[in-house]
């Protein structure tokens, strides 16, 4: 599978990006006690490093509607805890607060919890911890690819501004299931470990989803690797996030999860 990271920081940019989260996210809290609509217009400041200037102007306005449609940035700010099952082969738990990635596979046995911003964590096999740090630095990298890829497959209309991103707009075509969208096209630069992969997203004239998508491993390819629809969107509780759940071909991501809290030492302990 594709792996596409959403941006490496340097530490004193990660903190002002951090706290400009923070400040979204209280913004977004008083919002809603004052109002329970979500408000009409959200602001959805780009990521650090977002190529704005080698961006369309179409392209980014696009991207903003679908933050919107999707539940709009005070949402997905306001999201802590995500889980999913990644199409039968793992279930992943993200602290997006504190970077903090569980991911179970089914076969082989075996759990990673790693923070995707330091690298740290702690790593299971067949139930023993490991303590080898040769085996310890191994599972953990494995562990952070994982999340990159397979949590890029969940979230990535929200990522459309992310670090390292151009927006290109491409007009008007066809989804395979025959319904007219709107297309962009997202390359990357200096980000990710497979920085040439190239993707072009189909979005619905109307409801401004994401409906479709193909993946390109290089940029100046012709043909995608493959093409997917983004099908069966469901409105998460208790934040009204929009997530689509299925993929096509048996590819699903459900259950999805939004909780408001996790079981003490998820993150620290195996059981």
């Amino acid at each position: 599978m594709p792996v596409v990271r959403f941006g490496s920081r340097n530490k004193g940019t990660y903190l002002c990006y951090m706290s400009t989260r923070l400040v979204f996210f209280y913004v977004a809290l008083f919002l809603w006690s004052c109002n329970p609509a979500r408000p009409k217009f959200y602001p959805n400041p780009a990521a650090p490093g977002f190529n704005a200037s080698g961006s369309d102007s179409k392209a980014i306005q696009l991207a903003d509607e679908v933050m919107q449609a999707q539940g709009g940035r005070g949402a997905w700010d306001a999201l802590r805890y995500l889980s999913w099952d990644f199409f039968g082969r793992r279930t992943l738990l993200w602290d997006k607060f504190t970077g903090n990635v569980r991911i179970d596979w089914k076969q082989p046995k075996q759990t990673v919890v790693v923070n995707i911003q330091t690298g740290a964590g702690k790593v299971w096999l067949n139930e023993v911890e490991q303590q080898n740090p040769d085996t310890l630095q191994k599972y953990l990298q494995i562990g952070k690819n994982v999340w990159i890829n397979d949590s890029y497959w969940l979230v990535m209309p929200f990522k459309l501004k992310d670090t390292g991103v151009t927006l290109k707009y491409l007009g008007t075509s066809n989804t395979e299931a025959g319904a007219t969208a709107e297309v962009l096209e997202l390359t990357f630069a200096g980000v990710g470990v497979t920085p040439d992969n190239k993707y072009q997203v189909w979005i619905d004239q109307q409801s401004k989803l994401v409906t479709q998508w193909a993946f390109f491993e290089r940029y100046d390819d012709s043909k995608p690797r493959f093409t997917t629809p983004w099908e069966n969107y469901q409105t998460m509780s208790p934040i009204p996030l929009q997530l689509s759940s299925e993929r096509g071909g048996g590819r699903s991501l459900s259950p999805i999860a939004t909780p408001t809290s996790v079981p003490k030492g998820i993150f620290e302990q195996l059981k």
